[in-house]
């Protein structure tokens, strides 16, 4: 692993489900999606929002990334769709300037990547359950529920950065519960 590899090169390990290279990729670009998602949504909340559920989506989009455009820019307008998409389902309105037909989101392309991501799911269900009940709860909703913080953090009744911090967390134990899917 060299400090030095390109963001196309860290998605090409990405692509072969390598959560280093990601999580490399999130410190790169995580302080320009919050820009781009402050810009949209103007608040900071639901900017936090947009990007953790923009990088969700570029992780399970990843195999429809093309190494001949730049991830930057691909990963950015995730980010930027996500922030209009919290705007709107938190009732504002974005402020950008309206954009229609750019926003449809990928379609898995075959049966056999759904397959894939349900075992996926699978094993990582499996995992969870040794995790404390608080982080597993957290993580399962973000992950399965599609909740965002915001909304879990309603749910369960604790505060925002509550819930990421129990996400954080969880994930960082299931990086060391799962070696074999972060190599």
């Amino acid at each position: 692993m060299s400090l030095c590899e390109s963001d196309e090169q860290l998605m090409g390990r990405v692509q072969a489900d390598d959560i280093r290279a990601f999580e490399q990729l999130y410190d790169r670009h995580a302080q320009r999606a919050f820009r781009v998602a402050r810009s949209v949504c103007r608040d900071s909340g639901r900017a936090e929002d947009a990007v953790q559920e923009g990088f969700l989506r570029v992780w399970r989009g990843r195999m429809t990334y093309r190494s001949t455009y730049s991830f930057r820019s691909w990963a950015m307008q995730i980010v930027r769709n996500r922030a209009i998409d919290v705007s709107r389902h938190e009732g504002c309105r974005p402020q950008v300037a309206e954009q229609r037909g750019d926003e449809a989101e990928p379609v898995c392309a075959s049966v056999a990547e759904q397959v894939l991501a349900h075992t996926e799911a699978q094993e990582l269900r499996a995992t969870l359950r040794h995790l404390p009940g608080a982080q597993s709860e957290a993580i399962t909703l973000a992950f399965f529920g599609q909740m965002t913080a915001s909304e879990i953090a309603q749910r369960l009744s604790v505060p925002t950065g509550t819930v990421k911090s129990r996400i954080r967390l969880g994930l960082q134990k299931l990086r060391e519960e799962m070696p074999a899917a972060a190599s």
